[in-house]
């Protein structure tokens, strides 16, 4: 079966620093999209950084560009976000997700919306507050 654990969420400083990590069991993700997602308290889940299937393309959300990194260990099967320069709108539950590949596409772009994956983790609660 397959499964995605997240973990690395907890409580940060403003402009602190925090890594998160996926976990896939069950499967390898190559050639899977990959996104990290984020929900705050009363808003819509919203994507963060997405990996198109072939990783030609990432996406990044204008409000995290040139702060959040996006990685893949394939020896691992994990994939990260790295956060660096937090701020107070980071604050939210972050989820990885992931879709299968889908082989009729050549051209594969990043999934940006959350009805488009099919497999979710548990999400990781990130905090950042003085």
């Amino acid at each position: 079966q397959f499964q995605l654990v997240e973990s690395g969420g907890g409580f940060v400083q403003p402009g602190g620093s925090l890594r998160l990590s996926c976990a896939a069991s069950g499967s390898t993700l190559d050639y899977y999209s990959i996104g990290w997602f984020r929900q705050a308290p009363g808003k819509e889940r919203e994507a963060v950084s997405c990996f198109s299937a072939n990783r030609r393309n990432t996406y990044y959300a204008n409000s995290v560009k040139g702060r959040f990194t996006v990685s893949k260990d394939n020896t691992k099967n994990i994939v990260y976000l790295q956060m660096n320069n937090l701020k107070p709108e980071d604050t939210a539950v972050y989820y990885c997700a992931v879709d299968p590949p889908d082989w009729s596409e050549p051209f594969p772009r990043p999934l940006l919306r959350a009805s488009e994956y099919d497999y979710w983790g548990q999400g990781t609660q990130v905090t950042v507050s003085s």
